[in-house]
């Protein structure tokens, strides 16, 4: 190691340590000190759909929105029942109507207190311009010639282009009907719209998807994110919100949530545009071979799909320098473990892949959740599980939580450390290329869930060059 990276890590060791001398808290927050809520009272959630909302993961619920409700109910002592609204102007529409207790992932601004009154702001956004990359991409609203922009109706976008309006002749929008934000994303992405505007936070979780997409300016200035509630209803949740919010700060789970959702490792243009080709080109050829594998020993397909293409860019016969080969890259340790004869064969690679990956995440303790429990597992996948202990190890000796990966994450480069490795039982390890590793296929991962949710939407529009996955 390099004396720049030991300085480095050393570094982050120092900051791990100066936070833990200043007290550590728990992951959730308290539960409040009187009774806020009706006993068995159920909080009902009101939220969109969508990569920075709500969605179905492979492992049950996911997305920002649904985390901090789960937690608020939790906080509350209530059970949580989550309704989609298909349009964000449904949101307020509902809210008002007595279908919920909040509303969530909303943008502030004055047209919408004028019906409802917001919680506190735990994000920053603001509205951006998108285009795909390749075309000319216009550098003011100014410069859109009378071309009307489509955007989703009722929402912040909608209502600033409304604003820039009185001052430029001839500026033109048309609200989409049916079509959420990512979906209108989508559209630039396939050259079928030629801009868009959307929320900064929505634009860059569709950019690790989509990687053609562009920002060519930002509309208006920032935005607050917040819950609504309704003004002449119950105040008991509206003043709970408070308190919890400055619980989820002060422990700083709002900050990892954010870096949840948020923080996977970006790639670049050139990277991912690779990537989506081979998507196109190559993953059908062993698409059947990962659904089978993946449905006998009970890990997503599209998951093995995004490991192997990690390993070997689904090259079958890919060959390491340290002697791995195969689209799995599997060692031949592992392979006789496995009853493995024939790296380079793809089936029997995927199925040993799969059923490794399967093994690793059964080793791992039973406290380990979904879907950190599969993040520690493809850590272990490229340096092994007894050095992964011993991440989780260090993650307890410094009183954050084993269980937890972004806890874990932040340890493994300590594994690259002699002060640090020299206290556990396995020693060295390449903790800082796993966490690569982990991210890497996460990105892929999720791309592959993303476009196929995108392509079985119901929505009117040409997926010819789209690949069905």
């Amino acid at each position: 190691m390099d004396g720049k990276r030991f300085t480095i890590i050393r570094t982050i060791a120092w900051g791990l340590a100066v936070a833990l001398v200043a007290g550590c808290s728990s992951r959730h927050p308290a539960k409040p000190q009187i009774a806020r809520i009706p006993a068995h009272h159920t909080l009902v959630v009101l939220v969109r759909s969508g990569p920075t909302t709500y969605y179905e993961g492979p492992n049950g619920p996911a997305g920002i929105e649904y985390d901090m409700a789960r937690d608020f109910a939790d906080y509350l002592g209530a059970r949580l029942d989550i309704k989609v609204v298909g349009r964000q102007a449904s949101l307020i529409k509902d809210l008002l109507a007595g279908k919920g207790d909040l509303a969530a992932g909303l943008t502030v601004n004055s047209a919408r207190r004028q019906f409802v009154r917001f919680g506190p702001a735990y994000q920053r956004i603001r509205e951006e311009l998108v285009y795909r990359r390749g075309t000319t991409p216009p550098n003011a609203l100014t410069d859109l010639g009378g071309h009307p922009i489509e955007v989703v109706g009722h929402s912040t976008a909608a209502l600033e282009l409304a604003r820039f309006a009185k001052s430029i002749k001839g500026l033109s929008w048309a609200d989409a009907p049916r079509l959420q934000t990512d979906e209108l994303l989508f559209l630039v992405w396939q050259g079928l719209l030629p801009f868009t505007i959307a929320g900064s936070n929505v634009v860059s979780v569709n950019q690790k998807y989509y990687p053609a997409l562009q920002v060519a300016f930002p509309v208006g200035g920032p935005r607050e994110l917040a819950w609504a509630f309704p003004k002449n209803r119950d105040n008991r949740i509206y003043k709970a919100a408070f308190g919890f919010f400055r619980e989820l700060n002060r422990s700083g789970q709002l900050a990892d949530l954010i870096a949840r959702y948020y923080g996977v490792t970006p790639f670049n243009y050139v990277h991912i545009s690779t990537y989506l080709q081979r998507v196109r080109s190559t993953l059908p050829v062993y698409e059947p071979l990962f659904r089978s594998a993946g449905a006998r020993y009970g890990v997503p397909w599209r998951l093995l799909a995004a490991v192997a293409y990690q390993e070997s860019l689904w090259e079958p016969d890919a060959e390491s320098p340290t002697g791995v080969e195969g689209l799995m890259m599997l060692t031949t340790d592992t392979c006789l473990s496995l009853g493995v004869t024939d790296r380079l064969n793809p089936r029997q690679s995927i199925n040993g892949g799969a059923r490794y990956l399967r093994s690793l995440i059964n080793q791992l303790p039973p406290t380990i959740p979904e879907p950190d429990r599969t993040w520690m597992a493809l850590a272990a996948y490229n340096i092994g599980i007894n050095h992964v202990e011993d991440a989780r190890m260090l993650t307890r000796e410094q009183g954050a939580n084993p269980d937890n990966w972004e806890d874990v994450e932040q340890r493994l480069p300590l594994l690259e450390d002699p002060w640090w490795y020299g206290k556990t039982q396995y020693g060295y390890a390449a903790g800082y290329t796993a966490v690569q590793y982990v991210n890497r296929i996460r990105v892929y991962y999720r791309i592959l869930r993303h476009l196929h949710s995108m392509t079985t939407r119901s929505i009117l529009i040409d997926l010819s060059h789209v690949p069905t996955i």
